[in-house]
């Protein structure tokens, strides 16, 4: 990871905590921002590398563990509620009752607990992501190049998945940088189960504003420092990120 990439994104986000009143725009600006930042840089990071296997269809990645910070899971938990008021008259149902489901299924699992449950994700619907614009930074930056590998893998198979090391480098350069921001304002910085930190922010919508004033209102989903390193990556791959350089600009 370049220490200059990294310190003026850190710089970045900051700026957007300071600049951003203290009300329900916070979450929307940080996690739109860190999305904005990975999408602008991924095709420059990747240009040299073959083209990627992921496609609609193919949810093979979407059983493992998904950590993300807590301005994500509030951005999507607001998210979820605006299906949930939109569609509730459909077939998909409450989108906030699956997420709940899964949780009571993964709730304390680890990362090759959750690859052995193989519980599909709550957002896979027909073979789609129906959150997909606001999915977390975990899943923009796990991306493989052998869909076939990555169906062996999720089937217990003892195969290596050739996963892309700059899709990894630039989740964890955009990611890391936004709780180094959040560290320094004060805000919980940790990253958090996804299914358990939604399903907190679903019930109790009260949590948000709890995190603005500074309190830990996810605590209870919290990764451990030591287990929030054992990515999915350290389990398909050995890939080792590149250096990245990176454009401001979203």
């Amino acid at each position: 990871m370049s220490d200059a990439a990294f310190h003026g994104l850190q710089r970045i986000f900051s700026a957007l905590v300071v600049s951003t009143p203290a009300a329900s725009n916070l979450v929307n600006v940080l996690a739109d921002r860190a999305f904005d930042l990975f999408e602008a840089n991924i095709d420059a990071q990747t240009a040299h590398l073959p083209a990627l296997a992921c496609a609609k269809g193919c949810p093979s990645c979407c059983a493992l563990r998904v950590t993300a910070t807590a301005p994500e899971i509030f951005l999507l938990a607001r998210y979820i509620r605006q299906i949930d008021e939109r569609m509730s008259a459909t077939a998909l149902g409450s989108l906030s009752r699956r997420v709940e489901l899964a949780n009571r299924l993964t709730r304390g699992l680890g990362e090759t607990e959750r690859m052995a449950l193989r519980q599909p994700c709550p957002f896979v619907v027909r073979g789609g992501c129906i959150i997909h614009p606001v999915r977390p930074l975990a899943c923009r930056g796990h991306a493989s190049f052998d869909r076939r590998a990555c169906a062996q893998a999720m089937a217990g198979r003892d195969v290596e998945v050739p996963v892309s090391a700059p899709h990894v480098a630039l989740r964890s350069l955009v990611q890391d940088s936004l709780r180094a921001a959040l560290d320094a304002a004060e805000l919980a910085s940790d990253l958090y189960e996804l299914n358990q930190g939604l399903a907190l922010a679903l019930d109790d919508a009260e949590r948000e504003n709890a995190w603005r004033r500074g309190e830990d209102s996810l605590a209870p989903a919290r990764i451990a420092p030591a287990t929030a390193a054992q990515t999915d990556q350290v389990l398909w791959s050995r890939a080792a990120g590149p250096e990245a350089a990176v454009r401001d600009e979203a």
